[in-house]
């Protein structure tokens, strides 16, 4: 049962190939975006947009202030 289990695991460990990603062979790349003066490379498809990574705010009081009364923070029942 395990050498199954092995055997059938092995090529996953195969499929971690370190090159450049390249289209497959026969086939071209993504044609330019409309109004784009020129196609995207691989890194530049692979860089997520600013929108997908969005700053983290730790909160919104730049200063110290007291908070204003919350109605909603009740104490538990």
């Amino acid at each position: 049962m395990r050498h199954a289990l092995f055997l059938s695991l092995l090529p996953l460990a195969a499929c971690g190939q370190v090159e450049p990603l390249q289209p497959a062979v026969g086939t071209r790349a993504p044609v330019a975006p409309a109004q784009s003066a020129r196609a995207p490379t691989t890194e530049e498809m692979l860089t997520p947009p600013t929108v997908a990574r969005p700053v983290r705010q730790e909160d919104t009081l730049r200063r110290s202030e007291e908070r204003e009364d919350d109605p909603f923070d009740l104490p538990p029942r």
